[in-house]
């Protein structure tokens, strides 16, 4: 199956396991994907990232975190920067997610990038999606 647009894919996998409660959620790789995925791990919001397979078959495998009561770690994910409207900001226009509760995402010259470190190297980049 043909995606146009896998990042919001890639979001959406992880906003229906997370509403299912399932432990893990299963996603094709991309290096963009295994990139935030390995950000989501970093600040937290999901317990581990694996990769599985190799050639075509390569899947990139999310384990997904609760907290004790049965509750999501990931709240909100939402795709900023589309295919059809690719929204770029400057180091000082980078939006602050849930005044800094959240993280904003961002492809910028020196990788994939939260907006505290790119802010802190003084890059601006690419808008890829909100996570709170």
């Amino acid at each position: 199956m043909s995606v146009n647009d896998p990042i919001a894919d890639f979001l959406t996998r992880i906003r229906n396991a997370g509403l299912a409660k399932h432990v893990t959620v299963s996603i094709p790789y991309s290096k963009m994907k295994a990139e935030i995925a390995r950000i989501l791990k970093e600040e937290g919001y999901v317990s581990e990232v694996s990769e599985t397979g190799n050639g075509p078959e390569r899947k990139i495998v999310v384990e997904l975190k609760y907290g004790p009561d049965g509750d999501r770690a990931i709240h909100g994910m939402r795709r900023v920067s589309r295919p059809g409207r690719r929204t770029y900001r400057k180091q000082q226009e980078i939006p602050r997610v849930l005044d800094g509760l959240g993280v904003a995402i961002l492809s910028t010259s020196q990788g994939i990038l939260t907006d505290h470190k790119a802010r802190s190297r003084g890059i601006g980049g690419e808008i890829l999606c909100f996570v709170y």
